[in-house]
């Protein structure tokens, strides 16, 4: 869980960025998971564009992003959404 400075922070951070995750009229699809995953994975803080929906089916998006991706909501304005997952720490070598 993020404290309310490490998500203004993260806001900071990602107001630079585009979103790298476009989510079209099909919905969140497994494809959709799948370039999130790999997005997320790659950049530990991503920008998701969601489509032209109501404001409950927009919530219902983010809750469903958020929990697929173990990732934590940073923020959302309009239809850009930013999620934060750290990336986990490198098993020591032995």
């Amino acid at each position: 869980m993020l404290d309310a400075k490490h998500r203004q922070a993260l806001r900071g951070q990602a107001h630079a960025l585009k979103p790298v995750v476009i989510i079209g009229a099909h919905g969140i699809t497994d494809g959709v998971l799948a370039e999130l995953e790999v997005a997320i994975h790659a950049h530990e803080l991503v920008k998701v564009r969601l489509p032209q929906v109501s404001h409950d089916e927009r919530d219902a998006m983010i809750k469903t992003l958020s929990t697929a991706s173990h990732a934590d909501v940073v923020g959302h304005i309009g239809r850009v959404l930013i999620l934060y997952r750290p990336r986990p720490a490198a098993a020591p070598k032995r």
